[in-house]
């Protein structure tokens, strides 16, 4: 499975920005789809995930309420929606693919067995 994020950017806070992850190669074999970021000096942490077969959705709480996962099977793409963007949003945020079922979408990175190479999101003040 290859992933290519995409949709960073620079924006004033308050502001949004919608980012992609477009999926392909053994795309069937995908459970769930992820994101994740890493600030400067910071452990890459969990934001979102969702079961590619549901659509359901699971958000850190720290950005619970500001953004929303969505995905196109059709498309093999998912869509991460982040609105009232805070300074603290800023990371670079990757995208990644978990081929195991599970109960439910994992926040644990460790978890995930395809990456794709993480597009820059910077939230001015």
């Amino acid at each position: 499975v290859q992933l290519q994020a995409s949709g960073g950017g620079l924006v004033q806070a308050g502001g949004s920005l919608r980012l992609s992850c477009a999926a392909s190669g053994r795309t069937f074999s995908v459970y769930a789809m992820g994101w994740f970021r890493q600030a400067p000096g910071k452990e890459r942490e969990f934001v979102a995930a969702i079961r590619r077969s549901t659509g359901d959705t699971y958000y850190a709480d720290s950005v619970k309420g500001r953004f929303t996962l969505a995905r196109d099977n059709a498309k093999n793409t998912v869509y991460l929606q982040m609105n009232s963007l805070k300074p603290e949003d800023t990371a670079v945020y990757y995208c990644a693919a978990d081929t195991k079922w599970r109960g439910q979408p994992s926040g644990a990175s460790l978890d995930y067995d395809y990456w794709g190479q993480g597009t820059q999101v910077t939230v001015s003040s």
